[in-house]
């Protein structure tokens, strides 16, 4: 089974990661808004969803959004925030969902290079591209790779509601392997999160090969411009020509 279907899963995924930042959420949602300025009724894809905040945040504005995920937990408590104009459901990203349907597609909080094969990287940028209506807007935020490799931390002790988790980081062909080590009521488990470090000319190439227009690149969620030595982010703004 791939990492992604069991880790995300499962409830300790949630454990661990239940501290993100809600209102850096809603502030990266907000200037990129801002920034695109959609037209009323605009419909966006929120691919890869997890739980639905981003989609819940971009619904807020009065826009229509659909969040997909491949994780059947995530979606079911997801769905808790379902309303006219808010919708969740299970998909795999690597397939078209509706076709030149939607205004805009999200691929948020490095939701993507997660595949063993490359071919599965492209299948889905390709779905992105199908999924948008023509002139349709591609909006992907991923980690700088450079900067990730550079301040790699190799061990790190996390606590969280009790249970202490052991998180190992190593670099192996061009992908963070990350090992997560813990034990619950007294059993002992093991999960992994792999992910490619893809910089700025991968994704150049790959957009290219999936008939995306690179528009613009910013470097954190206040879309200041990037810089592969000191952004946090990689944010990514496309098109369906």
């Amino acid at each position: 089974m791939a990492w992604f279907k069991d880790w995300f899963n499962t409830s300790y995924y949630h454990t661990l990661y239940g501290q993100r930042d809600d209102n850096e959420a809603k502030l990266f949602i907000n200037n990129l808004l801002n920034f695109l300025n959609p037209h009323e009724g605009a419909r966006f894809l929120d691919l890869a969803c997890g739980k639905g905040r981003h989609s819940f945040d971009l619904c807020s504005h009065g826009y229509s959004v659909c969040g997909v995920d491949l994780s059947t937990e995530s979606v079911a408590e997801a769905k808790k925030l379902e309303n006219a104009h808010l919708e969740f459901d299970v998909h795999d990203m690597r397939k078209p969902y509706k076709q030149a349907y939607f205004d805009y597609v999200c691929n948020l909080f490095t939701s993507f290079g997660y595949f063993d094969k490359q071919e599965d990287n492209l299948l889905t940028l390709s779905a992105v591209c199908q999924d948008l209506k023509p002139k349709g807007v591609f909006v992907q935020d991923f980690f700088n790779a450079h900067k990730v490799q550079k301040n790699l931390v190799p061990y790190e002790l996390k606590s969280v509601d009790g249970i202490d988790f052991e998180i190992t980081k190593e670099i192996i062909d061009k992908r963070v392997i990350k090992t997560i080590r813990f034990k619950d009521q007294n059993e002992d488990f093991e999960f992994q999160e792999k992910v490619s470090l893809f910089d700025l000319e991968d994704f150049k190439a790959m957009y290219k090969e999936s008939d995306l227009d690179l528009l613009h690149c910013f470097g954190d969620y206040q879309l200041n411009p990037f810089d592969p030595e000191t952004s946090d982010r990689l944010i990514l703004i496309a098109h369906k020509p």
